[in-house]
């Protein structure tokens, strides 16, 4: 007598098998990248990694790269957290130097993507080649005060009072030119100053 042979599942049921097989599938999948992103969050921390350690990589959302130099014990570039501020960087850089003039920058500002902070050396101003030569009346913009700077042509009260903000915000001005970071300053005004300006 024959054996009876194995009759194959309609083809609706093999349809849901497919479909179940599929399901399952893709949650183990999920599962896994789930759980590996998780792994490698908790692996690699964002806050004060130098770049060297952290790739080349761009910047993810929740990280900004600050470039640190000047009187920092480990210049560089760091990967910060969004709300770092300059505390911070300064931390992930190994702190200041004993030289280095802390008075000169805002500690508690906070940090944007791509920023170069630059700590100076205490002194270093005045031992600088473009310092104030004896006779020279231009107005110093790192230190002048809101009633200098209003001597300068077509810097009103307003204006001042932005230059300075600007300045305890972000530190010394590097040169003339940096005068176009501040609110209302453009091209021709700056123009105007160069001449009774310095650095």
């Amino acid at each position: 007598m024959a054996s009876p042979q194995a009759v194959p599942p309609p083809p609706r049921r093999r349809l849901r098998l497919s479909i179940g097989a599929g399901v399952v599938l893709a949650l183990v999948v999920l599962s896994a990248a789930v759980g590996f992103g998780l792994l490698r969050g908790q692996a690699s921390p964002t806050a004060s990694v130098p770049l060297t350690e952290a790739g080349t990589t761009a910047g993810a959302s929740g990280e900004l790269y600050v470039h640190v130099l000047g009187a920092f014990a480990r210049p560089g570039i760091y990967v910060l957290d969004l709300d770092a501020r300059l505390v911070d960087a300064l931390a992930a850089a190994g702190g200041a130097t004993d030289d280095a003039d802390l008075a000169a920058v805002n500690l508690a500002r906070l940090l944007e993507d791509g920023e170069q902070i630059v700590v100076p050396i205490a002194g270093a101003a005045a031992d600088a080649p473009d310092a104030a030569a004896p006779g020279d009346d231009r107005v110093d913009l790192n230190t002048a005060d809101q009633a200098a700077l209003e001597t300068l042509p077509r810097i009103g009260p307003a204006l001042a009072e932005r230059i300075i903000s600007w300045r305890d915000e972000n530190g010394r001005f590097g040169s003339v030119d940096d005068l176009l970071a501040v609110p209302g300053i453009g091209e021709k005004l700056l123009a105007g100053l160069r001449d009774g300006a310095r650095v």
